[in-house]
């Protein structure tokens, strides 16, 4: 499992597995989100089956599934939601994180620097520079 924290209660990974969430749990995380959608994956590691080892470690669960190139204004809304919702620290995940870095940029706009927002999760690889006109975009609309 490797966790990269963007902030103090957000972080994202690469692709979870069931067995991973009583660990998840125990590192203080309350909610995940899961930008992945089930067309890319094996059934295994499907939604249901991630939510029902989630819920079986006491995590909330939220699925927000992102299409690479192809984010829509609802998955922001999504995430944006699931996050305020949460009751605790949030883990995304996706395929690599770095969808779960771009919505996670995407529905703070305008409540942090966008250079925060593209920063903090260039810390990990991700590049988040293609996206810096639509942050913009979205934080002078108001978010």
């Amino acid at each position: 499992m490797d966790i990269r924290a963007l902030t103090d209660t957000y972080a994202v990974a690469p692709q979870l597995m069931p067995d991973e969430m009583p660990a998840v749990a125990a590192a203080g995380y309350t909610t995940v989100i899961c930008n992945r959608p089930d067309g890319e994956i094996p059934p295994d590691i499907a939604a249901q089956n991630m939510r029902d080892a989630a819920e079986a470690a006491g995590l909330a669960f939220v699925i927000n599934p992102v299409v690479g190139g192809a984010i829509t204004m609802e998955n922001v809304q999504a995430q944006a939601a699931a996050i305020q919702d949460a009751t605790g620290p949030v883990l995304a995940y996706c395929a690599s994180g770095n969808r779960s870095s771009i919505v996670w940029a995407m529905a703070h706009a305008g409540t942090r620097p966008t250079d925060e927002l593209i920063g903090l999760p260039a810390k990990f690889g991700y590049n988040l520079e293609p996206f810096r006109p639509t942050i913009e975009q979205l934080a002078k609309a108001g978010g």
